[in-house]
């Protein structure tokens, strides 16, 4: 995927409307931890505490702009792709109805219903949420809303340039990858400046439908994602995101869903800041790798804080959580 200079200030100003920079820190207790200079990528700083909030904005600008027509659209979610479509659906004046499956957290479901959002519990997985929202985006003539899409991943491609302009020269960076938005869109703003740094994404070991995919130069789909970490859970991966991680990611990797919730510990101990399980994965990644691979100087996103009370107590007691509902 590709994006000219002029489309992405374009995206920067719409999501400026409503979200600040984020933060970009080198914590010296991480550092320490890590053994290397590590950037962290704080998109746990924004209106809905996830990055996705910067795709949602850019795809309504473009809904309001060119399709105004469409009052109302209607996805299917884990939780902070929901989120963004619910805070910048408020702000649009479009209606928004999101599917997820039962199981799904109970507060991200609480965050995405006081944004505006009609929440419809449906099904065993994100799989399944999805195919019904399809059918309901049908039945009440609803957009529906991909979870992967140009416009989305134009809106994440704002974070992606202001790492790249504000943190200085980066050997690789880590990120986490489920439906393939935060890594297609490192790597288009990598190539658009004429970087070198290398783009690194992490899933879990327990779904490795994006890993079997790259290692296949095409789609792989999985029968299960069972993994706590829920926005990595992916079965079945578009194959438009795949080929963008297949053309410009250096590599993927798996990590245990232990070496995740260490990882959670980990940012909390050295930063005090909370993460989410898929937040928290890419340094997981970093971590499983020798300093040869990473370089002296890294980064790596921490896409999301939305972690539930209850999962992040046992976490903080060292347990790792049990087994979510499915996909991204």
């Amino acid at each position: 995927m590709r994006f000219e200079r002029r489309e992405l200030d374009e995206a920067t100003a719409v999501v400026r409307r409503h979200v600040a920079p984020t933060p970009q820190y080198s914590w010296p207790l991480l550092d320490e931890a890590a053994g290397s200079r590590v950037i962290v990528k704080h998109e746990n700083h924004t209106p809905v505490g996830a990055f996705k909030v910067r795709g949602g904005l850019v795809y309504m600008d473009r809904l309001v702009n060119e399709r105004n027509e469409v009052t109302g659209v209607v996805s299917a979610t884990r939780g902070n792709h929901g989120q963004s479509l619910a805070f910048s659906g408020r702000h649009a004046g479009r209606s928004v109805t999101i599917f997820v499956p039962h199981g799904n957290s109970v507060e991200k479901n609480a965050a995405m219903r006081s944004l505006g959002a009609e929440v419809i519990e449906f099904g065993a997985d994100f799989q399944e949420a999805r195919e019904r929202s399809l059918e309901v985006a049908a039945e009440r003539g609803l957009e529906p809303v991909p979870p992967f899409h140009r416009d989305l991943v134009l809106g994440v491609a704002t974070y992606a340039l202001e790492l790249f302009e504000g943190a200085g020269p980066l050997d690789t960076v880590y990120v986490p990858v489920g439906m393939g938005s935060g890594i297609n869109a490192l790597i288009a703003v990598r190539d658009l400046l004429g970087l070198d740094t290398s783009i690194v994404g992490v899933v879990s070991e327990r779904a490795p439908s994006t890993l079997l995919s790259f290692e296949h130069g095409a789609v792989v789909a999985t029968d299960s994602a069972s993994t706590f970490v829920d926005g990595v859970a992916t079965r079945s991966p578009d194959p438009v995101a795949i080929a963008g991680i297949v053309a410009g990611a250096e590599r993927i990797i798996a990590v245990s869903d232990d070496a995740t919730a260490d990882a959670m510990r980990i940012i909390f101990r050295t930063t005090h800041n909370v993460a989410e399980s898929a937040g928290a994965i890419a340094l997981a990644g970093l971590l499983s790798e020798p300093l040869d691979r990473r370089g002296e100087r890294s980064a790596f996103v921490l896409c999301g804080g939305n972690v539930d009370t209850a999962q992040f107590l046992d976490v903080l007691r060292g347990i790792t959580p049990s087994v979510s509902a499915g996909p991204a």
